[in-house]
């Protein structure tokens, strides 16, 4: 060891000593001491530290992105960083169910005690809301007044400050707009996805209609679905009625960068866009295990506390499960599947793109 370099011990570089002792029942400070209130501390502290962890991702991720140009290299950085992040909220995730092994009996014995304390106020968790890119315009009302209200002014401040800052989500699309194989030579990926798309429903069409196995009832319901399923591909493929959309806020991502993260995933199979479809399916994935976080979330509540008000003034599991469908995210990446079409329907790339997409050792 270099004489330079101290001791490090284990306790002394952990700070046990802070973290052990950031533990203080409230129940024993004004009676009898609840024995699970030491779980539900515990389990929110870890919470907190693993929000802490997930912040420092989020910045790395969102370095990386504000570049000009991303290279593979960079790309790796940001796929394994979700990815770490994925795992992080798995963790969380499970920890709901440390929570359950308490009865509501139980929950019940220092409850009282924590009012006004709430979710609401953990900044932390709404930093990573917000620099993924969830938009306050997006919450339950509830969860909007809750941002203002329930905050210390420096935490407020913090939070409405980095809300001007591009998000993950903003940045992603920004990338997404820059990707150069949209139009390649005399090749134009949405002309021929919408001929293609357009020759596929015609064929759907006259499947339903000279299906003679089906009762004209069935057959009136899969021609209505039919004609929902035309009107989402006729969207992504006007650029005008897209524009229109967009301008309303039912899509966050530019008419470019959907089409973009469509080619990406329609031809993920070509090595040069293996990565960016596996980035792209990873912010799904995570989107995915916060709404499943949050869902778990609201069932634990409506199980400890049936219809009660929560100890911040919500309407409890109601609210919980109404950010569940709410407050999601990537949106527009979650729902590309709605245009998918079969990999033998797949506008054909000329030559010249397709040695662009791949490479020989």
């Amino acid at each position: 060891m270099s004489e330079k370099i101290t001791p490090c011990y284990y306790p002394d570089y952990l700070q046990l000593d802070k973290i052990l002792g950031a533990q203080e029942l409230k129940s024993e400070k004004y009676g009898k001491k609840a024995h699970d209130e030491m779980l539900f501390i515990i389990t929110h502290q870890a919470y907190e530290i693993w929000f802490k962890q997930i912040r420092e991702e989020i910045y790395l991720l969102k370095n990386v992105l504000e570049k000009d140009e991303l290279d593979a290299l960079d790309l790796d950085i940001c796929l394994k960083t979700v990815e770490r992040v994925i795992t992080i909220q798995k963790v969380l995730n499970e920890q709901i169910r440390i929570i359950e092994t308490m009865t509501p009996q139980s929950f019940l014995t220092f409850r009282n005690y924590l009012v006004p304390a709430s979710g609401f106020q953990s900044w932390q968790f709404r930093e990573i809301e917000i620099r993924l890119g969830l938009k306050e315009n997006k919450r339950v009302k509830f969860d909007k007044k809750s941002f203002a209200m329930r905050l210390e002014d420096k935490e407020r401040d913090y939070l409405l400050n980095i809300q001007k800052e591009p998000s993950i989500y903003e940045l992603v699309g920004k990338w997404l707009e820059r990707i150069p194989f949209l139009e390649f030579e005399n090749f134009s990926f949405w002309e021929e996805f919408s001929k293609q798309t357009q020759s596929m429903l015609k064929e759907d069409e006259n499947i339903i209609k000279s299906n003679q196995s089906i009762s004209e009832e069935e057959r009136e319901l899969q021609l209505a679905n039919l004609i929902s399923t035309q009107v989402s591909f006729s969207i992504i493929t006007d650029k005008e009625k897209y524009a229109e959309l967009f301008s309303q806020g039912k899509f966050d991502l530019s008419h470019r960068a959907l089409l973009s993260a469509l080619f990406i995933k329609l031809y993920s199979k070509y090595p040069i866009l293996n990565l960016p479809g596996r980035l792209l399916e990873s912010l799904v994935t995570l989107d995915e295990l916060i709404s499943t976080w949050r869902y778990t979330h609201f069932l634990m509540v409506n199980r400890m506390l049936g219809k009660k008000i929560g100890t911040g003034g919500s309407s409890g599991h109601a609210y919980l499960l109404a950010t569940t469908r709410a407050n999601r995210i990537f949106n527009d990446l979650f729902n590309i599947s709605t245009y998918l079409i079969p990999e033998d329907r797949l506008p054909n790339l000329p030559d010249s793109l397709v040695s662009n997409l791949t490479y020989k050792a």
